[in-house]
C-alpha cells in the first residue's frame, strides 16, 4: 500500500488545562508558520472571547504547520466532557493522537474519556508529559499511570508501545529524557513524523469526503470541514451529497479551502489525506458524504453525542424587559438559536406550546451556559428556566444520565464531601489516599445530583477541592429527592432601588445577592433565606426622617458584602418556580409568578393537588 509521506494528521487530546492549546502555539511558532513581522497572541487557537477569558477550548480547531518539507495537520480539541461530541468526530479525521498529560496531576477523568475514544478508533498514540518544569513534577509515576490507563482501556500491543516526549509548552522546550530539556519543540515534531502513520495514497480512486465539523460565515454561509478519505477533488467537479438519511443531492464544487497557520486559504485541488473546508452547499451536515455522481458510496455515519440536559428559553417579560438589550423579540431569539444549531451539532432547539418559549437541549451546564453568555454579549435579552436532565426509556425502564465524578480534596474535608455526594445518590467507586494529605474519591451519581453542586463543593472544601466529571451512561432513574436547593429565597415586594437601610434590616435573615442602589422589581429574588421557606421582604425601605437629632446619628454602619452570582452560579441556583433573567448588563433571579398573593394561591393549589 502506498502512502502520502508528505503529510501527517494528528489531534491533540487532553484533560482540561493540561496545556493542549499552549503546546499548539509553540508548534506554530517554532515551525516558522508565522512571518517574523507577525504578532502571535497567547493561546492563538482560542479565538473566541469566552475561550480567551476562561482559558478553555470550546470548539475544535484545525491548523497546519510545515516541518522538514512535511505538512502536519493539527486539530486542537476541547477537554471538557460537555464538548465531547467535538472530540469524537475529530478523531475520525486523523491517524494519530498527541495525548498531553500534566507532569504533576497525571491522568484525570477527561484523559480517560478522550483516550478511550482514540483507542476505539485504533489511532496511534504519542504521549507528551507536559509542564515538566513544575516544582512537584513526577514524570516517571505519571508514565506508569498512563500505561495502566492504556491497559485498562484495552489498548492493543502496538498502542501500548507508545513513544514519550517530555515538554514544557509554556517555555517552548522538549526532550526524550525527563531529566533534561532542549530549547525547542524539535523532539515533538520528530516523534510525530516518525511515529504517526502517513495517510494512504489512493488519489487515483473516485473521491470521497466526509463532513466532520461545521463552520459558518456571513458571506459563504455554511462551511463543511472534513477529510478527503479517497481520490482527488477539484474545484469545478460535479459531486453528489449523500445525507445522513441516505437522500442525495447533486451540486458542483465551487470553493475549497485548506488550513495553514491560523488562516483558511483558497485551494483548487485536494487529495486523499488532506483536511479541507467546502462552502456553497446550504444544508450540509456533520456525517454527510460527498462523492462523484457515478460512484455514490456513503461512508459510515459519524455518531453524534445525544444531549443530556435541557432548559426552557423564554422571551424576557419582566418589568425591566427591553431596557438593556437590542434583540428582545421572539422572532430575533428564534432566528439566533436556529443559527447556532447550524454549527453546533450537539444542540437541539424545539418549539413549545408557547410561541415565546423554546426547549433547548445540550451536553451539559457548561455547553448551555456558554450559549447563553454568547447571546447576552450579542445584545439579546431572555429568561431561562432551571436545567433538567433528559430522561430516556430503555427496555421499558425510565433511565437518566449518570456521571462519573472524580474529586481531589484535602483529607480533612473528605467526610463532608462523601456525605453530601451520598445525599445526592452518589455511589463511591474508589478512594485513594495520595499520601500528601490529599485524597482522591471516585463516585458514580445521577447528573441531576450535580446541578448546583459546584458552589456547595467549593464552600465545603474552602476552595481547595478539585471536582471533575464526565458522562458515564444512562441508568434506571434514582428514586427519591436528588440534589436541589435546601434554602428558601428572599423575594422583593416592591419595585424601586435597593437601599442601605433596607439591606441592613435583612442582613440577619440571610445572604443578599444585590448591592445598594440596584434596580429591583416585585417578585425579584434579592437573596437567600436562612431557612427553607421563601420570605417576601422590603429591600427598598427608606429610613423615616425626623427632626430629632440622635446621639448615634454620625455612627457608621458596616454592611456585609453581598454575594453577586455569576451566570453559571445563577443557573445552578434556580428552582422549578424561578427564572434567570439574562440581559447584556444584568443577571437577575426572579419568581415565575411575580405577584405575592397570586404566588401564594398557586403554592396552596399545588399542595392540595399533591395530597
Amino acid at each position: 500500500m502506498s502512502v502520502r509521506n508528505d503529510i501527517r494528521n494528528i489531534a491533540i487530546i487532553a484533560h482540561v488545562d493540561h496545556g493542549k492549546t499552549t503546546l499548539v502555539d509553540e508548534l506554530l511558532k517554532q515551525s516558522g508558520t508565522f512571518g517574523s513581522h507577525e504578532q502571535v497572541a497567547e493561546r492563538a487557537m482560542d479565538n473566541n472571547d469566552i475561550e480567551k477569558e476562561r482559558g478553555i477550548t470550546i470548539l475544535a480547531k484545525n491548523t497546519a504547520v510545515k516541518y522538514e518539507g512535511k505538512r502536519i495537520n493539527i486539530l486542537d480539541t476541547p477537554g471538557h466532557a460537555d464538548f465531547g461530541g467535538e472530540v469524537e468526530r475529530i478523531l475520525k479525521m486523523v491517524d494519530g493522537v498527541l495525548l498531553v498529560v500534566d507532569a504533576f496531576e497525571g491522568c484525570m477523568p477527561q484523559t480517560r474519556f478522550v483516550l478511550k475514544k482514540a483507542l476505539e478508533q485504533k489511532l496511534t498514540p504519542v504521549v507528551v508529559v507536559n509542564k515538566i518544569d513544575r516544582p512537584m513534577a513526577r514524570p516517571t509515576e505519571v508514565i506508569d499511570e498512563v500505561l495502566d490507563l492504556f491497559i485498562e482501556l484495552g489498548a492493543d500491543e502496538d498502542q501500548l508501545d507508545f513513544p514519550v516526549v517530555y515538554a514544557s509548552a509554556i517555555n517552548g522546550t522538549s526532550s526524550l529524557d525527563p531529566e533534561t530539556q532542549n530549547d525547542s519543540m524539535e523532539d515533538v515534531f520528530k516523534t510525530v513524523v516518525e511515529s504517526v502513520p502517513a495517510p494512504e495514497d489512493n488519489t487515483s480512486e473516485p473521491f470521497q469526503f466526509q463532513v466532520t465539523m461545521l463552520d459558518y460565515n456571513d458571506y459563504l454561509g455554511r462551511i463543511g470541514v472534513g477529510r478527503v478519505f479517497r481520490g482527488t477533488m477539484k474545484v469545478g467537479d460535479s459531486a453528489i451529497l449523500i445525507k445522513r438519511d441516505g437522500t442525495q443531492k447533486n451540486f458542483r464544487i465551487t470553493k475549497m479551502f485548506g488550513f495553514f497557520g491560523l488562516k483558511k486559504e483558497e485551494i483548487k485541488e485536494a487529495k486523499a489525506g488532506d483536511l479541507i473546508a467546502l462552502s456553497g452547499i446550504e444544508d450540509i451536515m456533520v456525517g454527510d458524504t460527498i462523492c462523484p455522481p457515478e460512484h455514490p458510496e456513503q461512508m459510515e455515519l459519524v455518531r453524534i453525542d445525544e444531549p443530556t440536559l435541557q432548559m426552557t428559553f423564554v422571551v424576557n417579560n419582566s418589568p425591566f424587559a427591553g431596557r438593556e438589550g437590542k434583540h428582545v423579540t421572539s422572532r430575533k431569539i428564534e432566528a439566533r438559536l436556529m443559527t447556532q444549531v447550524e454549527t453546533d451539532v450537539s444542540l437541539r432547539v424545539e418549539p413549545t406550546s408557547s410561541p415565546d418559549a423554546w426547549t433547548v437541549s445540550g451536553r451539559g451546564e457548561l455547553h448551555l451556559s456558554i450559549l447563553i453568555e454568547n447571546l447576552r454579549r450579542e445584545g439579546y435579552e431572555l429568561q431561562v428556566s432551571k436545567p433538567e436532565v433528559i430522561l430516556k426509556e430503555i427496555d421499558g425502564k425510565v433511565c437518566e444520565p449518570f456521571e462519573s465524578v472524580q474529586v481531589d480534596v484535602p483529607e480533612e474535608y473528605t467526610g463532608a464531601v462523601m456525605e453530601s455526594l451520598g445525599e445526592r445518590k452518589g455511589e463511591m467507586q474508589n478512594m485513594i489516599n495520595k499520601g500528601d494529605g490529599q485524597v482522591r474519591l471516585d463516585f458514580l451519581l445521577p447528573s441531576r445530583g450535580l446541578i448546583g453542586y459546584t458552589t456547595e463543593f467549593m464552600s465545603q472544601t474552602k476552595g481547595y477541592g478539585i471536582i471533575n466529571h464526565t458522562f458515564d451512561s444512562y441508568q434506571p432513574r434514582a428514586t427519591g429527592l436528588v440534589g436541589g436547593r435546601r434554602q428558601g429565597v428572599l423575594v422583593s415586594m416592591e419595585t424601586a432601588k435597593s437601599t442601605g437601610y433596607g439591606m441592613l434590616a435583612l442582613e440577619d435573615r440571610g445572604t443578599l445577592f444585590v448591592d445598594v442602589g440596584t434596580d429591583i422589581y416585585e417578585g425579584m429574588i434579592v437573596g437567600e433565606h436562612n431557612r427553607e421557606n421563601d420570605l417576601t421582604v422590603n429591600i427598598t425601605k427608606i429610613k423615616a426622617q425626623t427632626n430629632i437629632r440622635s446621639a448615634t446619628k454620625e455612627a457608621t454602619v458596616t454592611m456585609k458584602r453581598p454575594r453577586i452570582l455569576t451566570l453559571e452560579e445563577a443557573l445552578e441556583y434556580l428552582n422549578d418556580d424561578e427564572y434567570c433573567e439574562v440581559t447584556p448588563e444584568s443577571i437577575r433571579l426572579r419568581k415565575k409568578i411575580l405577584d405575592k398573593s397570586t404566588r401564594e394561591r398557586e403554592e396552596k393549589r399545588k399542595k392540595l393537588a399533591t395530597k
